[in-house]
């Protein structure tokens, strides 16, 4: 039965503010009409060698910022944090967990639990940056680990974080379209299987990665939960999904998986796109007053980059998703390095959004390839 908000934060704010008692809490999602300064905050007790602290990390959809505050000075950082507007805060402390889920009516549907195995208390903390997926991990002894790719990896598993709930839904379907040698489709394996139960579907065009990626999952003893099967993304026979990744899948790959995803109603997407020939090839000849901006083949490329991700983000936004587009890794690392972050809200687009991107192609003069193959938005 729905609770009155006021008095379920209340109780949450007393688990918080219990440095003794609490594990872990973690706000995310938004009330309806609202959104908060940040995406996403997490907060534990730490041992820092000048004490106790409460340690406060927001992440805003490129990178985490972490707070460590003083438990004296407590009470303030977490009643700003509870007058966020969060959609769900999920806290966990030695004795019980406690999830609160905001409706739409703003009352709360609350959840509570045993609490988890945990020793109570702050945990030592006075060490370098907690890596999502612990570069020791086994996983690294299979599919390679060097400075690089673990960087890789935990800047695409905190994206990955920022974008799904918590608690996630279990059973979870996720499909990697496009998957090629696998490694963050593993990563995203091992980060997320350890929450919830999870089936995962790698599809790529070759069948020699889909024998290579089988053997992988074999030998990390995943056979049963983790399959590739070959074939392209349009013809895979792979049936639905919550969460589609596309990562570095080139030029209109990202597009099929994009349209894919959308028709599978997945709940929410990761792409990471490469290349972008299609729209880059439409312009040759750009309207006054702007063709120097195509003029020199290095600006057009660099322009059509920009040019089709917006485009394909608009298109995500008329078929009902909500999306983000953030750096995925440094551009000291890959200069590939932005992400579509989409989630489903299936909120009916407005006429500023479908006159925004209207004029957007209508301006350029472009057909993009994701709007061929989903064709009108519901509505239009």
């Amino acid at each position: 039965m729905p609770e009155p908000l006021d008095a379920a934060l209340t109780e949450v704010r007393g688990l918080l503010l219990d440095g003794d008692r609490l594990v872990r809490a973690v706000a995310a999602g938004r009330r309806r009409g609202l959104s908060p300064s940040w995406e996403r905050l997490e907060l534990r007790p730490v041992a820092l060698k000048s004490g106790s602290r409460l340690q406060v990390v927001a992440f805003d959809g490129v990178r985490p910022h972490t707070r460590n505050v003083p438990w004296s000075s407590a009470a303030p950082v977490v009643d700003s944090a509870l007058a966020e507007p969060f959609g769900n805060w999920h806290v966990e402390t030695v004795d019980r967990t406690v999830q609160v889920r905001v409706t739409k009516r703003g009352e709360a549907q609350v959840h509570r639990a045993d609490g988890v195995p945990a020793t109570p208390g702050p945990v030592a903390h006075d060490r370098p940056a907690a890596h999502l997926l612990d570069p020791g991990d086994p996983l690294f002894d299979v599919i390679g680990g060097n400075a690089a790719k673990r960087r890789q990896v935990d800047a695409f598993l905190r994206s990955l974080t920022a974008t799904l709930p918590s608690p996630l839904p279990s059973p979870l379907r996720v499909v990697d379209l496009g998957c090629g040698n696998a490694y963050l489709t593993f990563a995203a394996y091992r980060y997320l299987s350890s929450s919830v139960d999870v089936q995962l579907t790698g599809v790529d065009v070759r069948a020699d990665q889909r024998d290579r990626n089988t053997a992988l999952a074999t030998e990390l003893g995943w056979g049963d939960r983790v399959s590739f099967v070959a074939g392209t993304i349009v013809e895979s026979t792979v049936d639905g999904a919550d969460v589609v990744l596309a990562l570095h899948a080139c030029d209109t790959a990202t597009d099929e998986a994009l349209a894919r995803a959308v028709r599978w109603r997945a709940r929410w997407v990761l792409a990471a796109p490469c290349c972008h020939h299609d729209i880059a090839a439409q312009l040759r000849t750009a309207p006054q007053p702007y063709p120097a901006l195509t003029r020199h083949g290095i600006l057009r490329e660099r322009f059509a980059d920009t040019l089709t991700d917006a485009l394909r983000a608009a298109l995500l936004r008329l078929h009902g998703y909500r999306v983000d587009v953030v750096e995925f890794v440094d551009s000291a690392h890959t200069p590939r390095n932005l992400m579509l972050r989409a989630s489903r809200t299936d909120a009916p687009a407005t006429a500023e959004q479908r006159d925004e991107y209207e004029a957007l192609v209508r301006t350029w003069g472009v057909n993009p390839a994701l709007a061929r193959l989903l064709g009108p938005a519901p509505g239009a």
